[in-house]
């Protein structure tokens, strides 16, 4: 299951206390303040990780803290640097402040790091404070103290291709045709309750091969803009897909509208938000298997109409339980994309 949510604690290190001491060497008389500085205590620190997609191992180590700085010695020997603390977080991670709400950081490139707490500063030693008037001064700083924070965060899937449509148009079934994903598949609605991704792999001309990483997102239900059936996170999944797939079933079990059902997912995309509403679309018209061969034709003749798509609108018939269009559906999603330079393209050497 896809844990797309976390609440952590973390806690820098405090900074290392400055030294009092005084010189005391044979020879050396009236040697003055030789105490070190306090070392700073360690950040903090939230780093985007390829190798993760979900938040589930900060939900089962919810508290995170630095090393503390350590405390100046004399001979002007400064405390070591508390250790930072480095919590990996899978890209597409957004970083809030539990307390105000503020987003901190929008975690979407590898090796992206974020200082969550900063580590304490260390105190000064007393060798700082010597002066004309004062040849042996007996004050040192504290170290700065560690920061406390809760922080609130949430994935957004960072995929190519994110599969929507009503529940139940066959989304699941789609994807496990088509990549090595194995999502749960049912004949009711809403057996996606979490977004899946798989990975669908393309034969390139070079020799080489493509890849497009693929989001099941879970059904949309109308009045999912306004957080009907868990809308409001499906569709933040959503935001992060380059191309959509639009599912649609073209002989839905329940005898609903294959158009009406249309216009219901897209209505609430452009109610969520109309950036995501204009983003590269292609149509599937699925479960074609469960239609006669004869009668194909004239059934996607009269969607298409009703649709208002044209020549130039990318549409393909397919099938998630015999595979049939599966291979077509990927390329066009490919062309949508914008082919070899697209973020999905992989080198068979890579």
């Amino acid at each position: 299951m896809l844990i797309d949510r976390a609440v952590i604690f973390v806690r820098s290190g405090k900074g290392g206390d400055g030294c009092v001491s005084l010189r005391r060497e044979k020879y050396v008389p009236k040697g003055g303040p030789d105490g070190g500085d306090g070392g700073r205590g360690g950040d903090v620190v939230i780093a985007g990780d390829r190798g993760l997609s979900t938040l589930v191992l900060l939900t089962q180590r919810p508290h995170r803290r630095a090393g503390h700085g350590q405390p100046g010695m004399g001979r002007s020997k400064h405390g070591a640097d508390g250790d930072d603390c480095i919590v990996p977080v899978p890209l597409g991670t957004l970083v809030f402040d539990r307390d105000t709400g503020d987003l901190l950081a929008d975690i979407t490139e590898v090796g992206q790091r974020f200082v969550a707490a900063a580590g304490g500063r260390g105190g000064f030693g007393n060798e700082h404070f010597k002066s004309a008037t004062n040849q042996t001064p007996r004050e040192a700083t504290p170290g700065e103290p560690a920061v406390d924070r809760e922080l609130r965060l949430e994935l957004k899937l960072i995929a190519d291709v994110g599969l929507i449509g009503m529940p139940n148009a066959g989304k699941s079934t789609w994807l496990r045709a088509v990549s090595r994903a194995n999502p749960k598949v049912a004949s009711y609605p809403f057996t996606t309750i979490t977004p899946h991704l798989g990975i669908a792999e393309l034969p390139a001309a070079s020799g080489g091969e493509r890849r497009l990483v693929i989001a099941d997102i879970p059904g949309l239900i109308e009045g999912a803009a306004g957080g009907a059936g868990l809308g409001h996170d499906f569709l933040r999944h959503v935001e992060r897909t380059r191309v959509l797939l639009h599912v649609l079933d073209v002989q839905p079990d329940d005898g609903s509208d294959p158009v009406k059902n249309y216009e219901v997912v897209r209505r609430e995309l452009f109610e969520h938000s109309v950036e995501l509403a204009e983003k590269p679309e292609v149509v599937l018209f699925n479960k074609v298997d469960l239609v006669p061969a004869g009668e194909r034709a004239e059934l996607v003749r009269r969607l298409s109409g009703r649709l208002g798509l044209g020549t130039d609108d990318a549409a393909v018939l397919t099938s998630g339980a015999t595979g049939e269009g599966v291979r077509d559906a990927l390329e066009a999603a490919w062309r949508e994309l914008g082919h070899a330079d697209a973020p999905g393209w992989r080198n068979a050497t890579q």
